[in-house]
C-alpha cells in the first residue's frame, strides 16, 4: 500500500463522521469533537447506543466465526468495515481458518489512513482495502477479484452501512448486485438500525444526525431488512435484535435487546 495521505487534506472534522462517531463509542481515540459532540448528545436521548455499538461488534464476531467454521467460508467481503478496533473480520476468520480471504471496503479517509492494521495477514491468507463507496459496486467487485475467488463462496458482511442507502429501491439494487455476483452457497450478514425497538429515541437520535451535515440515515422495519434477503435462506433465528442472533452461552456479552437488527443468509 502507498504512503497514508494527507489527512487534514482529505477530513471534513467540523461535520460528525459515522465510522468516528461508532469509534468513539467502543471507546476508541480516532475522532474528533464535532463526532464526540454528536454521540454524546445521541447518548442523551438514547442511553443504549453505546450498548448498540458493542452489541453489533459482538453479533459480528460471532457471525464470522460460524462462516468460518460450521459453514466453511473461506472469503469474506466486508463492506463499510469502519476504523480498525479489536475483533475485526480478519482476525476473527483467520483465528478459525488461517487461509481465509478478507478484503475490507470503505470510503472514510481516516479509515483509509488506517487500512494498514487491517493488511495484517497469515502466511496462508490474504487481506486487501478498496477505498470505494457502497453504490460503487462495479468498482468494489471488480477490484475484490484481484484478492478473492468468485468462483468460490464469499460472505458479503453489510455491518451497519445499508442504513446510509436512506431509498429503498436503491438498497435493494445494490444488495441484489452484490448477491448476483457470488456463487451458491455464498452468504450475506447485515445489521441494520432499527425503530421497532426504542423507536421514539432512535427517532429523534436520526433527526439530529440527518440535521447535522452528515451524511444522511434511516432505521428500516424487520420486513425491510428481511427483504434483502429476498431468494436467500434465511438462517435461524432470522432477523432480530443482534444480541439474540446465536448468543455464545461461554461468553454472553451483551444480552439486552438493543435497536440493531441482525440477519445472516445463504445463497441456495
Amino acid at each position: 500500500m502507498s504512503d497514508a495521505p494527507d489527512l487534514h487534506a482529505l477530513l471534513n472534522t467540523d461535520v460528525p463522521h459515522s465510522a468516528r462517531l461508532w469509534n468513539y463509542l467502543l471507546g476508541g481515540k480516532d475522532n474528533f469533537a464535532a463526532d464526540r459532540e454528536a454521540a454524546e448528545y445521541a447518548l442523551s436521548l438514547m442511553p443504549e447506543l453505546v450498548q448498540s455499538a458493542r452489541a453489533n461488534r459482538e453479533f459480528l464476531g460471532r457471525a464470522v466465526r460460524f462462516l468460518a467454521g460450521e459453514a466453511g467460508i473461506r472469503q469474506f467481503l466486508d463492506i463499510g468495515t469502519g476504523l480498525p478496533t479489536a475483533g475485526n473480520t480478519h482476525e476473527i476468520a483467520q483465528a478459525a481458518a488461517p487461509d481465509s480471504r478478507i478484503v475490507y471496503v470503505d470510503n472514510d479517509p481516516m479509515v483509509l489512513v488506517h487500512a494498514r492494521a487491517l493488511l495484517t495477514s497469515t502466511p496462508e491468507g490474504a487481506t486487501d482495502y478498496i477505498d470505494a463507496d457502497l453504490r460503487d459496486t462495479a468498482k468494489i467487485l471488480s477490484d475484490a477479484e484481484k484478492t478473492l475467488d468468485f468462483q468460490q463462496p464469499i460472505a458479503v458482511i453489510l455491518s451497519g452501512i445499508l442504513n446510509f442507502v436512506v431509498d429503498d429501491a436503491a438498497a435493494d439494487a445494490i444488495v441484489a448486485r452484490l448477491i448476483a455476483a457470488v456463487p451458491p452457497g455464498s452468504y450475506v450478514v447485515i445489521s441494520h438500525p432499527t425503530e421497532e425497538v426504542n423507536g421514539p429515541a432512535v427517532r429523534e437520535s436520526m433527526r439530529q444526525w440527518n440535521e447535522s451535515g452528515a451524511a444522511p440515515i434511516t432505521a428500516r422495519t424487520r420486513d425491510g431488512i428481511a427483504a434483502f434477503c429476498d431468494g436467500l435462506e434465511i438462517l435461524p433465528p432470522g432477523v432480530v435484535t443482534c444480541t439474540a442472533w446465536r448468543p455464545d452461552p461461554e461468553h454472553p456479552g451483551i444480552t439486552e435487546t438493543v435497536s440493531e437488527f441482525a440477519v445472516v443468509a445463504r445463497k441456495p
